[in-house]
C-alpha cells in the first residue's frame, strides 16, 4: 500500500510480516468508494479499501496452508469484530485446500474453551497483545501441540510489549478505525472498508 513517491508505506507480506501502514500515509478519500449512506460525515477517510483486505487474507490463507496443511485444527475465533475476517479467512483455506494436494480439516469454534489439539485463533485487532496473551495462557492450560495466531490487524502502540501473532495482515497506526466487522459501539459492523473513524462520528454514537 505505497504512497505516491512513497510516502505510505510498505513491506513485503507473508512470512510471518504483514503490510505495514505508516504514519504520514494519508488514506484513501471517502469519495472514491462506496459506502453506507447512514455514514456520510462520520468517517474521516478510507484506510484499507475493502479490495485489498481480500487480496491480503487471501495470502495469508496460503501462508496457513503452507505452515498448518495436514493438520486437522481448530480455527477459535474471537467474537464480535474477529467473526468477518474469521468467515473470509476459512473460506480462503477451504478454496485454497480444495485444490490442493495438502488438506486441512477445520472445525469453526467460538471462544468456549475445552480440549483442543491444534488451534488458530482469529482476532481482527491487536493492540498492546495483553487480552490475547490471555486468552494464550487459558488454552494452553489444555495442552495443544500448536497454538497459532491470526489477526487482520496489528496497531502500533504507545506501549508495545513484544507480541505479534503468527500471521498478520496488516500493521497499523495508533488510530480508532471501525468497518469490516471492527465496531464502534456496534456500529460500523456493516460497513466493508476499514476506516477511520471522526468526532463528528464517535459524538453521534457514543453510549
Amino acid at each position: 500500500m505505497a504512497g505516491q513517491g512513497g510516502s505510505g508505506a510498505a513491506a513485503r507480506a507473508g512470512g510471518g510480516r504483514g503490510v505495514v501502514i505508516s504514519d504520514n500515509w494519508p488514506g484513501y478519500s471517502l469519495d472514491l468508494f462506496t459506502y453506507p449512506q447512514h455514514y456520510y460525515g462520520d468517517l474521516e477517510y478510507v484506510l484499507i479499501p475493502h479490495g485489498i483486505i481480500v487480496d491480503r487474507t487471501e495470502r495469508l490463507a496460503k501462508d496457513i496452508m503452507q505452515d498448518i496443511g495436514d493438520n486437522d485444527i481448530v480455527v477459535l475465533c474471537v467474537l464480535k469484530g474477529g467473526y468477518k475476517f474469521c468467515a473470509d479467512l476459512v473460506e480462503h483455506i477451504k478454496n485454497l485446500s480444495r485444490n490442493s494436494e495438502r488438506f486441512i480439516s477445520m472445525k469453526v469454534d467460538f471462544v468456549r474453551l475445552k480440549s483442543y489439539h491444534n488451534v488458530l485463533i482469529v482476532e481482527d485487532i491487536v493492540g498492546t497483545g495483553r487480552t490475547m496473551k490471555v486468552l494464550l495462557n487459558n488454552i494452553e492450560k489444555y495442552k495443544p501441540k500448536m497454538i497459532k495466531v491470526a489477526s487482520l490487524l496489528v496497531k502500533r502502540t504507545s506501549r508495545p510489549d513484544g507480541y505479534r501473532p503468527d500471521y498478520y495482515g496488516f500493521e497499523i497506526p495508533d488510530l480508532f478505525v471501525v468497518g469490516y466487522a471492527l465496531d464502534y459501539n456496534e456500529h460500523f459492523r456493516d460497513l466493508n472498508h476499514i476506516c477511520v473513524i471522526n468526532d463528528h462520528g464517535k459524538a453521534k454514537y457514543r453510549v
